[in-house]
């Protein structure tokens, strides 16, 4: 892991390291606050594939476009989305960025480009897909990602999505998040390729599997295909290897999948491994390290603190926002 750690500076890796702990601390406080009951409904999280959420939108502009999946969290953290009115969304409060109606499978930031996330499997590739063809026709550089797992790659919205893009020369990254599993069937009892990026070559796109584990070549991966999409030379699959170190769901304990499967996964944990590495290199040391975390748990709390002041929303409302 880290072959490409000289290529950047000391404020682009604490930067990436910084992100990528908002985002698993984020999850850690969600699931706590599930506990205590406060979040109706379910809760899917990502815990482990955090290097893909950082390192593909640690490269975006504002105005590019991401579209997430039913485990939305650390791709609109990563994409910078306000953590105030995301928390107070999944606790279905009134101040949440879909007014307390979408719950935590449907959240947003618009103003920073993390469009609705979409609970369909599979639902947002060709949303993604459509951002991308609009882009085009209006001109200029600005790019749309879909986020979906290794499951989605079944869904025929997929296939559809990547052959229109291809076809129209979209600027669009289409990243699959190889998680392993996709709910509680493992990825090679879907498929009889080795590798998803494989199906790339039928649409007459590039095809790239690299390690989602490590936030530089999850960079290194998006940078190529984010050129050749700003250049008008269309989309790109991108597949990262990673694994999601809790269930499917909260209501999930995932006993179908072996204790020394998930730890052998652990020991590659990509927020551990990328703090170490930091140290190791003395771009932090363990002080330093520890004050950035403080920071970042100090601004998690304040938004948990802040979303809990805000009311729920009144049955009436079910009424309002309606347009169908």
């Amino acid at each position: 892991m880290f072959e490409n750690w000289t290529k950047y500076d000391q404020e682009t890796l604490s930067g990436l390291y910084r992100k990528m702990y908002q985002a698993r601390l984020f999850e850690e406080t969600l699931y706590f606050l599930f506990l205590e009951g406060k979040i109706p409904g379910s809760l899917h999280q990502s815990q482990g594939q955090e290097a893909v959420s950082v390192g593909v939108c640690s490269l975006l502009n504002k105005d590019d476009v991401v579209f997430s999946t039913h485990r939305p969290h650390s791709d609109y953290i990563a994409k910078g989305a306000d953590m105030t009115r995301l928390i107070a969304e999944i606790l279905g409060r009134r101040d949440g960025c879909c007014k307390g109606k979408g719950g935590s499978m449907h959240i947003c930031d618009v103003s920073v480009g993390a469009m609705p996330a979409n609970a369909i499997v599979g639902g947002n590739v060709p949303i993604a897909a459509g951002s991308a063809l609009a882009f085009k026709l209006r001109g200029g550089r600005q790019v749309a990602v879909s986020f979906s797992g290794d499951g989605a790659s079944n869904e025929g919205a997929w296939h559809e999505a990547l052959n229109l893009a291809a076809l129209y020369d979209l600027p669009v990254l289409f990243v699959t998040i190889n998680n392993q599993w996709a709910s509680s069937t493992a990825f090679k009892q879907s498929v009889r390729i080795e590798c998803l990026s494989d199906r790339a070559a039928s649409y007459g796109m590039p095809g790239v599997t690299a390690d989602g584990m490590d936030v530089l070549a999850v960079r290194e991966a998006t940078g190529l295909a984010l050129e050749r999409a700003r250049n008008g030379k269309g989309p790109s699959l991108l597949e990262f290897m990673c694994y999601r170190f809790v269930g499917h769901s909260r209501s999930d304990p995932a006993n179908y999948r072996s204790k020394e499967e998930v730890e052998a996964w652990k020991q590659r944990d990509p927020v551990a491994l990328t703090r170490a590495r930091l140290i190791d290199s003395k771009l932090l040391n363990e002080m330093s390290a520890a004050g950035l975390e403080s920071q970042v748990k100090a601004a998690i709390d304040a938004a948990v603190a802040e979303a809990e002041r805000s009311s729920l929303p009144a049955p009436e409302e079910c009424l309002e926002d309606v347009y169908a």
